[in-house]
């Protein structure tokens, strides 16, 4: 069942990509009329737009892990580009339909084509601006975010408590090298309490990216550092890497939870494997309930979840403070119109009642290195009395 399902996403999701490209070679490649051999060069541009991301996953896979994170790094490039370009030119004929019922495109046939060619050529010259600007953007050192939660009757014991948040690192075939070490010494620079890691961590396997996590094993929390599953866990092997988390020195968080006292005050950490964890393994069923259970009534309950649609869970069990990730803010358009689809929120601090949720715009990115009106961070979280 689980194979058929696979199989049907996948024929929707190539159709829809072949779609896509053939739409963008009819609205930008034939109306330019190119010569034979410059427009059987774009359209075989578009072809192999359409077959490298595939590709790189079984070079990776199969042949050798160092020649598909190549092709992964051209795949998801390109991947970031056709997005962009797809996107406005979806908005140039948008405004192209409305612009000729409002008789405001040139009469004469001529003028209409050097307009559509002008645009055109604005189209990629904007689409290549812009994956510029989001790919410095998205390969920098994530900055550090301040969020200050003003919780109700805080304790003040726990009054100040800070909290140091990484998630959707994405270690995988385009983040490596020096930027975990710099994300590790930013976080520890930062002198937290907790650390958290709230969830994919990896794209790989344990094989694959042992030496890559490897940095995170330095990370360090005056009451510990804790870490729990996101959805990319899962597709990588997810036991694994808890058993390999836990090694690194990590406290892996399984529906379950930890008791601390500060100035007095008792608190609760607890965390929750990822939202859709259940559908891949049952045994990992998501259970907010379960995190919360034998929780000392009169502490102070925070819950790490992945994603944020785990918030009314949380809610129901008595947590006062969720910390989630998932949703990269978006990274950048078109994605960001799809995550209110999914996710009650997108980034930043919101409230579910009495229940704070802070929705971190990630610390890495996922597939294109491209972040545009969604920066990365590493948050620096403060509790404080309201």
């Amino acid at each position: 069942m689980k194979m058929a399902r696979l199989l049907v996403f996948v024929s929707i999701a190539t159709s829809l990509l072949i779609g896509a490209h053939a739409y963008l070679g009819w609205r930008l490649i034939t109306p330019a009329r190119l010569a034979p051999p410059w427009s059987l060069l774009a359209w075989s541009a578009l072809a192999l737009s359409v077959a490298i991301h595939p590709t790189s996953f079984l070079v990776r896979a199969i042949v050798r892990p160092t020649w598909g994170d190549a092709l992964s790094w051209v795949s998801y490039v390109a991947m970031g580009f056709f997005s962009l370009v797809l996107c406005l030119t979806v908005a140039r004929d948008v405004g192209w339909m409305l612009a000729k019922v409002g008789n405001a495109l040139p009469a004469d046939p001529a003028r209409r084509d050097a307009l559509l060619t002008a645009l055109n050529l604005g189209i990629l010259g904007a689409a290549s601006g812009l994956a510029g600007i989001g790919f410095v953007e998205a390969t920098r050192r994530a900055r550090i975010v301040d969020v200050t939660v003003p919780l109700p009757n805080l304790a003040p014991g726990l009054e100040g408590l800070r909290i140091a948040q990484i998630t959707d690192v994405h270690i995988g075939p385009t983040i490596k090298g020096d930027y975990r070490r710099k994300v590790v010494d930013a976080v520890n620079e930062i002198d937290a309490d907790i650390v958290a890691v709230t969830g994919d961590l990896v794209d790989g396997t344990v094989e694959q990216l042992r030496e890559h996590v490897a940095p995170l094993g330095a990370l360090r929390g005056k009451l510990g550092v804790f870490f729990v599953t996101g959805n990319h866990e899962y597709y990588s092997g997810a036991e694994a890497w808890c058993a390999h988390v836990e090694e690194l020195g990590l406290t892996v968080l399984q529906n379950e939870h930890r008791v601390f006292e500060r100035g007095g005050a008792r608190l609760v950490v607890g965390g929750v494997t990822d939202y859709n964890a259940g559908s891949i393994n049952p045994s990992h069923e998501s259970d907010a309930a379960k995190a919360a259970e034998g929780a000392p009534a009169d502490a102070l309950r925070i819950l790490l979840a992945h994603q944020p649609r785990s918030a009314k869970a949380a809610r129901d069990a008595g947590f006062h403070l969720q910390l989630s990730g998932h949703t990269h803010g978006g990274q950048f358009i078109p994605w960001n119109l799809f995550v209110p689809l999914q996710q009650p929120f997108t980034a930043g601090l919101h409230k579910l009642d009495e229940l704070f949720v802070y929705v971190s715009r990630g610390t890495g990115y996922w597939g294109p290195p491209i972040r545009l009106g969604a920066p990365s961070e590493i948050t620096r979280i403060t509790l404080a009395r309201a």
